[in-house]
């Protein structure tokens, strides 16, 4: 056992003459199955290919893309973990200064949009060879989409690309299909029926599966309506049981996206899991400080794929799709012990989880016959009368965990869908994660607090979560413990108003929250929300939404959510005038900020005899209450892999 060869050096060290596959990332080369890149190459290693590892290369010429030469089969393409546009700039659009994903922090080692650069340096160095593209930014962008960075809706990006297929969602089972047909001599370029796959054609070609919709990219290029049309049956044929080929025209070029490959159910995902990674980065990032992707995740464990909470700005229903899975209590049990056998485990797992910590069964039975609803959302923005609620497998896996030798305590810190948690009746799971799994701090999402903005977030009412923190600091009481709560929250998010984000500012001030920082809508490729931003329609009921699209507007409300911050005070001001809410300027408990400093002089000191702050109570912002930052283009999202 040992980590893939990701030079010809290495590769000739293991007696190859030539890799099947060369596997081409914008990442640096970690072996761990929260990095996509390690899952498909151990799964086809597994299957008897050999894979060689092309992990940042020099895309300037092709001549980094020659390194193990011609691969026997083709070459398989990702831009790494997340889209790389995300990985390299900010919501406000400014270029990141840090990359999690490559050896020491240090950006610029992969190209905007990294899968077309790849692409075509790999069209220079072979021509016409075997060309695969898959991950995050491929799946999200398979078809033609509305891009944040240059204002436009692109063609889908295996159009761009000049790549031969593209595979979307979760790819083991894509690319051992894929494999196999290709070992066995079948053109690239015959492989129409795969599915999860999408590819390009004459518009005279046989197509294998029945067609939801057809669309013509120069109608959905300038028709706003019609491109929310077109996200709208996208989104409703994302489920493997009933889903349905889509098919956009490019000229005289037809784009078919064959339906999902079903998820892999638990035996499968057992024996991904069991693959024999090295669970670190390659050594030879050493040198450089290692990659830093890693230490969210070198003690964490997945547990589940898949997301039937169905966030509207969430990729996952789009990526892995809303059908949970879940691996076995023994396939979990033997990962925790390999981690506690590693030389720097320190007695703490990090992490028990997945896209959704809580979920370990798929939303109802209905769903295994009949597959996900699609026009309906299991828990938004009311619970479904079906949905199963049960978090007893969950806590007994947990507290096996806590047995084995070595452990000390067993943390779980992603996202814990808290509505869910309050539907279950048995609250023995609840005490549990509040007196035993909690680092002293759990991270929740509630992200606003106006019932407007929730609705258009495919979020539960706020009431939903006052009911949940209520109970979570009463259990925390009972264990004598001193925990708190970080709630992530987001400015601007389509439907959010200037006066909703004053609702979420006197919502914060009445709490006594102040936030050390707050997330901006951030427009990726494959949400509803996105469609939302760009046409200001909401795809899934075609109903029009408010949209912030001016950045002074966003810098208002987002000062508003930090509104005792000294530098947000004229932002805040203005944006109170601007709401006719001069009363909450001034010296009262209830107003958010003072009035402006005369020029040249010092704030005017409070009148007389008069409160000049809201009562002095305990505030959540604090060295324990932590940062509500959101990590997404920091740390490997769990699950979310090619």
């Amino acid at each position: 056992m040992g980590f893939l060869p990701i030079s010809k050096k290495e590769m000739e060290l293991l007696g190859w003459e030539r890799p099947d596959f060369v596997y081409v990332t914008g990442d640096a080369y970690v072996d761990h199955p929260s990095f996509g890149v390690s899952i498909i190459s151990r799964v086809l290693e597994d299957a008897g290919f050999r894979v060689a590892i092309l992990s940042q290369p020099d895309y300037k010429s092709a001549d980094a893309f020659r390194e193990f030469g011609r691969p026997r089969l083709g070459f398989l393409v990702t831009a790494g973990n997340i889209d790389s546009m995300v990985a390299h700039y900010t919501a406000a659009k400014k270029k990141r200064t840090y990359d999690y994903y490559s050896a020491g922090g240090k950006a610029g080692k992969r190209p905007d949009r990294a899968t077309i650069v790849y692409c075509n340096r790999i069209r220079e160095a072979y021509g016409d060879i075997p060309l695969i593209i898959g991950g995050l930014e491929a799946s999200l962008r398979r078809f033609a989409h509305y891009d944040y960075w240059s204002d436009s809706v692109r063609r889908s990006i295996l159009v761009d690309s000049r790549a031969d297929l593209l595979t979307y969602g979760m790819g083991e089972n894509i690319l051992l299909r894929i494999a196999s047909l290709l070992d066995r001599g079948v053109p690239i370029k015959k492989i129409r029926d795969v599915r999860g796959t999408v590819y390009l054609c004459r518009p005279d070609e046989k197509i294998h599966y029945e067609v939801a919709a057809e669309f013509n990219y120069n109608d959905l290029k300038t028709d706003k309506r019609k491109y929310a049309e077109a996200f709208g049956v996208q989104y409703k044929n994302q489920d493997a049981i009933n889903g349905r080929a889509i098919v956009e025209r490019y000229d005289d070029k037809l784009l078919v996206a064959n339906p999902p490959m079903p998820p892999l159910e638990r035996e499968e995902l057992d024996r991904v899991y069991a693959l024999p990674y090295m669970r670190t980065y390659h050594p030879s990032y050493e040198k450089e400080g290692g990659v830093p992707a890693i230490e969210e995740v070198r003690f964490s464990i997945t547990h589940n794929r898949g997301c039937f909470g169905a966030c509207n700005f969430c990729a996952l229903a789009f990526h892995q799709g809303r059908t949970v899975r879940s691996r076995s209590e023994q396939s979990v049990l033997a990962e925790a012990k390999k981690i506690t056998e590693m030389p720097d485990f320190k007695g703490y797992i990090h992490d028990v989880g997945g896209p959704t910590a809580n979920f370990r069964a798929p939303a109802c039975e209905q769903q295994l016959k009949n597959g996900v609803c699609a026009s309906r959302k299991c828990l938004a923005p009311t619970p479904c009368k079906n949905l199963k609620v049960d978090h007893s497998e969950y806590l007994h896996l947990i507290s096996e965990i806590e047995k084995l030798p070595r452990v000390k305590k067993v943390f779980i810190r992603s996202g814990i869908r808290f509505d869910y948690l309050l539907l279950d009746r048995d609250e023995r799971f609840f005490r549990k994660l509040v007196e035993d799994n909690v680092s002293g701090q759990l991270k929740v999402a509630p992200e606003h607090c106006s019932s407007a903005v929730l609705r258009c977030m495919g979020k539960p009412d706020f009431s939903v979560y006052e009911k949940f923190r209520k109970r979570y600091f009463e259990l925390t009481k009972e264990a004598g413990k001193e925990q708190y709560l970080v709630p992530y929250l987001m400015s601007s998010h389509p439907g959010s108003t200037l006066k909703d984000a004053l609702e979420l500012a006197l919502c914060l001030k009445r709490d006594h929250y102040a936030p050390e920082q707050v997330q901006d809508y951030y427009p990726t490729p494959g949400t509803a929300s996105t469609v939302m931003f760009y046409t200001g329609l909401n795809p899934l009921d075609m109903k029009p939404v408010y949209v912030a699209t001016e950045y002074h507007e966003k810098q208002l409300q987002r000062a508003l959510l930090q509104y005792n911050r000294p530098q947000n005070a004229p932002l805040v001001r203005e944006a109170l005038i601007k709401l006719h809410r001069e009363d909450l300027i001034g010296y009262g408990p209830e107003c958010l900020v003072r009035p402006e400093a005369p020029k040249g002089g010092y704030a005017p000191k409070k009148p007389a005899g008069k409160q000049s702050s809201a009562p002095k109570k305990p505030t959540q912002r604090s060295s324990k209450q932590g940062s509500t930052k959101r990590p997404a283009p920091k740390k490997p999202s769990k699950g979310k892999k090619r």
